[in-house]
């Protein structure tokens, strides 16, 4: 279909590509509709393509493809739509990532769920890290293994037929009758997945939202090293400082958390999560054989978090989860008590994922209480003791308070911590995500990066590089941005005292909680709880709209935290608890504060916003 123009478009666009293109992680909220996503942006772009159109400023001006860079950004867009045109497939049957094994994994549960069929074809050796004994009694997936010479040599099967070729020249690849699924992969890029026919269509919001929850889409840098291959442009691959970076990255991690022993670094926070879960359920099929395996999760924690727990749960017989009530008037340790009592007579397994402080409203238990709660011996109705519950931190508010080294609070209590890179790790340059265990974990710890490196999430050389650069800084910009979040807090409580604020008190500032995100619940008016409820989410998107419109060069309507610069403001309910129930989402105003803004621009907007109340 025209391969030569669509090409020397490619081309064309690489040479006048916006830089945001290339370096932002999150992207604007007042300009995205989640139904569309990727769609919207296909589309347009297409239009261009057609009127040969390749300005800056017209790629600028397209809509954004997804709200968040480990979902898909432009160039992954870019990247499926070039594939897609050439091969004459639909833009959406195209989909890139930055694991080799994800795709596989997404096809894989789909069938699980379907009880169909899969076959696994391959014409190269398989990463050493793909392991199918453990995707057969750990995952609970079912499939035939093959190696094949070429994609002409398949035969029809009775169920999903994936073929998993390693090819240089993606303009080469073709699709067989006989092959339901094209995994394209290379070792250091990603892989991209072909979905062939219209028959195959409902296998890819299923393929999405593997990409979405369990890994990430392929980088920018490296979708740009792809385009760059198409169009016959060199590259040079550059992993020379991976193993340096790694070194300093792991040295910065025990620096920061206290804990001396290895950490694992992967592809974003999560996929971390993901290895976690995975590594937990492989320990206790090892050693509590037969037991049911409870993920204890709060209910309007961060919706990836929830949605993932979910997801797993539901390929697994014998894993559940059971609701963390936190916030709302529940208290995060009586909650985790009852739930160990109710464990205890079930004589399960219990994982309990928690943040600390609180997503969205910043709240922090007593922890020498929930030490006690957790240390706890607990009994089965037959009189043995109970499995001791494994912590699983969710740490990326306050990544640099001390839980887990020689005397700190959980140091004695099966602890693992993890941490979203994309948020103070890295400022916001890349996703990345890394946990870490105390001395009690280190069997555990084994397994999670075993898990890490079956699903091909671990960090790309480049995210080693950025977190290599900006983690040394980490501590003195979480202590800046703190500063910052208070001094702004203080403002609104003046300037606006019937605000509800959520954030930590002086005095757990003092104990080392320094997070720069606070909540904000806005007086609201009417005579039903309706009403109220209508006039107050109305207040919050005037209030955001206010705030990015008056400083558009640092206010932005985004969904992450812990940037170099500016401050982002956003509505869990429609952004980070997208997956949640509705009973259980937050609409609130969540404000995010880097170490580097106008913070008197901010205060003197804010003050005009409380004025026109």
């Amino acid at each position: 279909m025209g391969g030569n123009k669509i090409l020397d478009y490619i081309k064309n666009v690489l040479v006048h590509l916006p830089t945001d293109w290339v370096k932002l992680t999150t992207h604007r909220l007042d300009v995205y509709d989640e139904q569309l996503a990727k769609t919207q942006f296909s589309e347009q772009l297409e239009v261009l393509f057609h009127a040969n159109n390749y300005k800056t400023s017209a790629l600028s001006e397209l809509p954004t493809a997804y709200d968040y860079i480990r979902l898909g950004h432009p160039l992954s867009c870019v990247l499926e739509w070039t594939i897609a045109k050439m091969l004459e497939l639909k833009a959406e049957h195209v989909i890139s990532f930055s694991s080799s094994t994800a795709p596989i994994l997404a096809v894989l549960r789909k069938n699980l769920l379907e009880n169909k069929n899969t076959r696994i074809l391959h014409t190269d050796p398989l990463p050493d890290s793909f392991n199918p004994k453990i995707l057969q009694q750990v995952y609970g997936y079912q499939f035939e293994l093959q190696k094949v010479d070429t994609a002409n040599a398949v035969t029809a099967f009775d169920g999903s037929t994936l073929f998993i070729t390693q090819q240089a020249d993606l303009n080469s690849l073709e699709l067989k009758a006989n092959i339901d699924f094209l995994i394209n992969r290379h070792p250091q890029l990603g892989s991209v997945v072909l979905v062939n026919g219209s028959q195959r269509a409902c296998y890819i919001s299923e393929i999405q939202h593997v990409r979405r929850r369990e890994t990430i889409a392929m980088t920018p840098a490296n979708c740009l090293t792809v385009l760059r291959s198409l169009i016959k442009q060199p590259f040079a691959e550059t992993n020379d400082n991976l193993e340096t970076n790694k070194t300093n990255v792991l040295e910065a991690i025990a620096e920061i958390t206290g804990s001396m022993t290895k950490a694992v670094v992967g592809s974003s926070g999560l996929s971390i999560q993901y290895a976690i879960m995975m590594g937990l359920i492989h320990d206790a099929q090892e050693n509590h054989k037969g037991k049911d395996i409870k993920f204890i999760v709060p209910p309007n924690c961060y919706g990836g978090t929830n949605d993932q727990a979910r997801r797993v749960a539901a390929c697994i017989d014998n894993v559940a989860v059971v609701d963390l009530p936190v916030d709302g008037g529940n208290d995060m340790v009586r909650s985790i008590d009852t739930i160990l009592e109710e464990l205890a007579a079930q004589d399960a397994v219990p994982y309990i994922i928690a943040e600390i402080p609180t997503n969205p409203r910043v709240e922090v238990p007593d922890l020498d209480e929930l030490k006690a709660v957790l240390s706890k011996v607990r009994t089965t109705p037959t009189g043995a003791t109970t499995i001791d519950p494994v912590f699983i931190l969710d740490q990326t508010f306050c990544p640099n308070l001390h839980f887990l080294g020689t005397g700190a609070v959980l140091s004695s209590i099966r602890t693992i911590s993890y941490v979203s890179g994309s948020k103070f790790p890295s400022g916001g340059l890349c996703t990345a995500g890394y946990c870490i265990g105390n001395t009690t974990t280190a069997a555990l710890m084994e397994k999670i990066e075993l898990h890490l490196q079956l699903c091909d999430n671990e960090a790309t050389p480049l995210q080693m590089e950025f977190l290599a650069v900006q983690m040394p800084s980490m501590k003195q910009r979480i202590l800046e941005a703190y500063r910052n979040t208070r001094a702004f807090v203080n403002h609104i409580h003046k300037t606006l005292p019937s605000a509800k604020i959520n954030f930590v008190s002086e005095e757990l500032a003092h104990l080392g909680f320094t997070p720069s995100v606070f909540s904000l619940d806005l007086p609201t008016q009417g005579h039903t709880a309706e009403e109220k409820e209508a006039h107050k989410r109305a207040l919050n998107l005037k209030l955001i709209h206010l705030m990015i419109t008056e400083i558009p060069n640092e206010s932005k309507f985004c969904v992450s935290y812990g940037q170099l610069k500016g401050c982002y403001w956003t509505v869990p309910a429609t952004s980070t608890q997208g997956t949640t129930k509705e009973g259980d989402k937050d609409y609130i105003v969540r404000v995010s504060i880097s170490p580097k803004l106008n913070l008197e621009l901010h205060k003197q907007v804010f003050s005009q916003f409380a004025a026109s109340l």
